[in-house]
C-alpha cells in the first residue's frame, strides 16, 4: 500500500517539510513518481522502527498489520505501574526499577537490560508531541511472551535526553516499554501510538488522572484493537 506526502506527514505528526528533511538526511524510503513523492507502508514502518519514530495516529500500524501479536498494553502497565512527580533526573534510576520488576527474568537478563539501559544511546527516547514520548530500549530483546512492561512516568520537568520533539513542547509524560520479542515490539509500538490518538488515554493523562481511570483507558484501548482485528478477520 503507497501513501503520499500528506498522509504521510499527518501519520507522524509533523509537518511535510520534517517528512522531505527524513528523505534528505534519514534515507526514509520513498518513491518518486510524476513529481509526487509516494511510500510504501511496510518500508515506512520498518525505518521507522529502527529509528524509534513511532507515529502519532498510528495510521502505518494497523490493527490487523503482520506485526499484530495479541501484546496487550493495560497487564503490561500494571506491570510497569504509574510512576508520579518524578524530577526528569530521576528517569534513568526508574527505568532500572522498572526493568528489576520485569517478570520471568533471570538476573543475568537484568542485569544485561540494565546495563544496556546506562549506556549510551541504549535508550531510544521517540517523542512524538504534545509532551509525549514512547522510549525504548535501543537494542531489540526476546525476553518470552511471559514478560514485557509498560510503565508511565509523569515529570515534573521536561526531559532533555528526548531531544527535539515535533512541536517544541517539553516532554514531560513517558510510557516507557519493553516487549517481550522484536515483533511484539512493533506491536506494541502501534499499540501505543493508536490508544494516544483515539479514545481518553491522552486526555486522562494530561490532566492526571487515577490510576484506575488509566488502567480502564488502556484496557479499553486493548478492546478496541481486538475488535478491529476480529471485524477483520471475518472480512
Amino acid at each position: 500500500m503507497y501513501l503520499n506526502l500528506i498522509q504521510i506527514a499527518e501519520s507522524f505528526g509533523v509537518s511535510e517539510g520534517v517528512i522531505e528533511g527524513w528523505i534528505r538526511d534519514e534515507n526514509m524510503p520513498h518513491t518518486p513518481d510524476r513529481g509526487r513523492l509516494l511510500f510504501d507502508r511496510a518500508q515506512v514502518v520498518e525505518w521507522a522502527a529502527t529509528r524509534g519514530l513511532a507515529t502519532r495516529a498510528g495510521f502505518l500500524m494497523a490493527p490487523n498489520s503482520r506485526f499484530t501479536t495479541g501484546c496487550q498494553i493495560e497487564p503490561l502497565l500494571r506491570v510497569g505501574g504509574v510512576w508520579r512527580d518524578l524530577p526528569a533526573a530521576e528517569v534513568p534510576d526508574v527505568l532500572e526499577k522498572v526493568v528489576a520488576a520485569l517478570p520471568g527474568m533471570t538476573p543475568p537478563i537484568r542485569q544485561l537490560l540494565t546495563k544496556r539501559l546506562r549506556s549510551i544511546g541504549g535508550v531510544t527516547w521517540a517523542a512524538i508531541g504534545g509532551g509525549f514520548a514512547l522510549p525504548h530500549p535501543s537494542a531489540r530483546v526476546a525476553l518470552g511472551r511471559d514478560s514485557g512492561t509498560v510503565a508511565l512516568l509523569l515529570l515534573r520537568d521536561g526531559l532533555t535526553q528526548a531531544g527535539a520533539a515535533p512541536d517544541d513542547v517539553p516532554v514531560t509524560r513517558l510510557f516507557f516499554f519493553i516487549a517481550p520479542s522484536p515483533r511484539a515490539h512493533l506491536d506494541l509500538l502501534g499499540r501505543l501510538t493508536r490508544a494516544l490518538s483515539q479514545g481518553s488515554l491522552r486526555e486522562l493523562v494530561v490532566n492526571g488522572a487515577s490510576d484506575v481511570e488509566i488502567f480502564a483507558a488502556t484496557a479499553a484501548a486493548d478492546g478496541a484493537t481486538a475488535s478491529a482485528n476480529n471485524l477483520e478477520a471475518k472480512q
